[in-house]
């Protein structure tokens, strides 16, 4: 028979016991944090890539933005103004164009953001003391990319004239700056923000949405028997993502209305082809959403994949920070996100009342990217089945 003593010499606590099974726990986590290899990669890849991005990537006073000229007569005062204008590194000209139609086609289509026009007789008006006007159109659906290059518009007519005409220090203008913001005249932010917020919460619904549902099934154990009736893995897609479309128009009408309504953001454009457009961006968002569900193993790994893909979409989509004033590597990577297309696409309607000619590349791209997503999907899901 054990003595009372020795009973509490038993139960006692054993030394450094609590920093053993604390030592235990932390072993255990690290190990599981190791088997699973997606919290992994988001615990590395998330802060690289904001740090990467943000650094490299974003540029808040954008310079070489696309131009297109419209010169209607070759004069010495007129290329040296336009060649002032390329010093300012902020306009590049890409386009010379041979009538106003054009010109104003180009900036519709956001091939360009800016449109110089120098108008015909217009270096002799200047010497007649006619005071002609120079003509500079900017796309103002992005404010913070037209104004910082507007702004220097004085400046650089000063230069040109100082070397040109030699009008004294400072020299006065003898022509006239008209200085246009098309689609936003008054800066209005929320005119820039609201269509593209259109399609960023699509962007993270969608995605969130489509990732979880798979995921779900193989955590609820409701997958085996999903597979066991006569169904095949497209006809799961579609039976998966049909409902989720219905939700996400659902959604962009919801914004579009209170845009317009409690915001005063126009619709200019055609609301049947926002629709068919905005229909096909939300099939887009849930092909990818849904490869990403055939990809990771739970719902952990399905939100963590998608918050991978979001951050890219918000930053190099051009919603955020001008497109035009990344550089090239960003500029190619936005143009494989589906939400670069989007904004371009729903801000051109709403803002410029821009038709399918005009948006025809975006729309093809997104046509492209849908394609992809849904073809990786149904390649990934069969596996899984084998």
């Amino acid at each position: 028979m054990v003595s009372a003593p020795d009973q509490r010499r038993d139960t006692r606590e054993p030394r450094f016991g609590f920093w053993r099974r604390s030592y235990a726990m932390v072993v255990k986590e690290f190990i599981q944090l190791r088997r699973d290899r997606v919290s992994f990669a988001m615990i590395v890849m998330i802060p690289v890539m904001q740090l990467l991005l943000f650094g490299f990537a974003i540029n808040t006073t954008p310079r070489n933005l696309p131009t297109a000229v419209l010169l209607q007569e070759d004069s010495d005062l007129g290329r040296s103004i336009l060649k002032a204008l390329e010093n300012t590194a902020y306009f590049r000209f890409t386009r010379e164009v041979h009538d106003v139609a054009e010109f104003d086609n180009l900036l519709q289509s956001g091939k360009v953001l800016f449109g110089v026009e120098i108008p015909r007789g217009f270096e002799r008006a200047v010497r007649r003391g006619d005071r002609p006007a120079l003509l500079v159109a900017a796309d103002a659906t992005d404010p913070v990319a037209a104004g910082s290059a507007l702004s220097t518009l004085g400046v650089v007519v000063q230069t040109a004239l100082e070397h040109d005409l030699r009008t004294g220090d400072p020299p006065s203008l003898p022509f006239e700056i008209r200085a246009h913001a098309r689609y936003n005249p008054a800066a209005s932010s929320r005119l820039n923000i609201v269509p593209g917020l259109v399609g960023t919460i699509l962007t993270m619904t969608m995605l969130i949405f489509t990732a979880l549902s798979v995921t779900r099934e193989i955590e609820r154990g409701t997958m085996e028997s999903l597979l066991s009736m006569p169904i095949k893995p497209v006809e799961v897609m579609f039976g998966k993502i049909l409902p989720y479309v219905l939700v996400g128009f659902i959604q962009a009408t919801l914004i579009i209305g209170i845009g317009v309504l409690l915001f005063g953001v126009p619709v200019r454009g055609s609301l049947m082809m926002l629709a068919l457009l905005s229909t096909l961006f939300i099939t887009t968002n849930l092909s990818i959403g849904y490869t990403f569900s055939t990809i990771v193993q739970n719902q952990l790994q399905a939100m963590q994949l998608s918050m991978m893909f979001f951050l890219p979409s918000i930053l190099l989509s051009g919603f955020m920070f001008p497109f035009a004033g990344m550089p090239v590597w960003a500029q190619y990577l936005g143009e494989g996100l589906p939400l670069t297309h989007y904004v371009r696409i729903v801000r051109a309607i709403m803002l410029k009342g821009a038709t399918m000619e005009n948006i025809q590349y975006d729309a093809i791209a997104l046509v492209v990217l849908m394609l992809l997503a849904m073809t990786i999907a149904v390649t990934r899901f069969r596996r899984t089945l084998d």
